[in-house]
């Protein structure tokens, strides 16, 4: 079987082929085996980053090592101010204690591990914009070369979304859940919570308010994938309520309404605020 020459796909390749493979035909057709080689890849727009099990190993362990490296000069410039860090980190909590109560630690390496552990967290989100783009760095082979375009969005989201789920879980989400659990103290019950549980809740709900703020990037890129529509998502929205409250009445450690409302009503807005980025990034054409 013969393909003229003059085909699309095949005067696509042609200079760049010839010139690398040294085939300067003159005839007007060429064999299907060599126009097959011509032929652009799936969409014509597949990247070059083809790797096997083993290089995709290997980039996963340079990944984790370069984000491994940011977190720990982030939190070398933590500890440079870490007494700071650990009264704002604190001072949520210390509001909400009922009167004549404080944070207790029972064992004498408890207080060091937990300037050690904020340190670490404050080290990850300064270092947050890094890590987002070694994500990007790592799924990025597997990607169609219009798809890596969207390297700038995808760090600057995931970014935003990691500060604001943090700021959200810091000022609001986490006191209440304190405030809650100071109700119970009385005369017989004094509320004298260990720093080591608190910090165990506290970095519970941050990662956990972290992954929900996500919740937009994930919207944004599944429209620019064409996997998700601006219409879907409003249609379903009423079985997507009932789920996210589901959600939020397992996950929160109380039964009463208002501290499932804390927890689901910032998924809700997210939704919603989904539902218009997925309508303006979905591919017009």
């Amino acid at each position: 079987m013969m393909i003229p020459l003059s085909s699309p796909q095949v005067r696509r390749r042609r200079s760049s082929r010839e010139v690398r493979t040294g085939v300067l035909s003159r005839s007007p057709y060429v064999p299907t085996a060599l126009a097959y080689q011509l032929l652009p890849d799936d969409d014509g727009e597949l990247g070059d980053g083809r790797m096997g099990f083993l290089d995709h190993l290997d980039e996963l362990r340079i990944r984790i090592l370069r984000c491994c490296i940011a977190v720990a000069v982030g939190m070398v410039g933590a500890f440079a101010f870490i007494g700071r860090i650990v009264e704002f980190m604190l001072a949520p909590t210390r509001r909400m204690l009922p009167p004549g109560t404080a944070l207790i630690y029972t064992e004498p390496g408890e207080a060091f591990g937990l300037y050690v552990e904020v340190a670490m967290i404050a080290g990850a989100l300064l270092a947050a914009p890094y890590l987002m783009f070694q994500v990007w760095r790592f799924i990025a082979p597997g990607l169609y070369a219009r798809e890596k375009r969207l390297a700038v969005p995808f760090v600057l989201l995931m970014t935003l979304g990691t500060i604001t789920g943090a700021a959200f879980s810091h000022f609001i989400f986490f006191p209440s859940m304190i405030a809650f659990f100071g109700t119970f103290h009385s005369a017989d019950l004094n509320f004298m919570p260990r720093v080591e549980d608190v910090f165990d809740l506290y970095t519970k709900m941050l990662v956990g308010m972290c992954v929900v703020f996500q919740i937009p990037t994930l919207a944004f890129f599944l429209a620019r994938m064409r996997l998700v529509t601006a219409g879907f998502m409003w249609r379903n929205f009423k079985y997507a309520f009932l789920l996210i409250f589901i959600v939020a009445a397992v996950l929160t450690p109380s039964t009463d309404g208002w501290n499932q409302t804390v927890f689901a009503a910032p998924m809700v807005v997210l939704y919603l605020l989904s539902i218009l980025i997925v309508w303006a990034a979905y591919p017009k054409a």
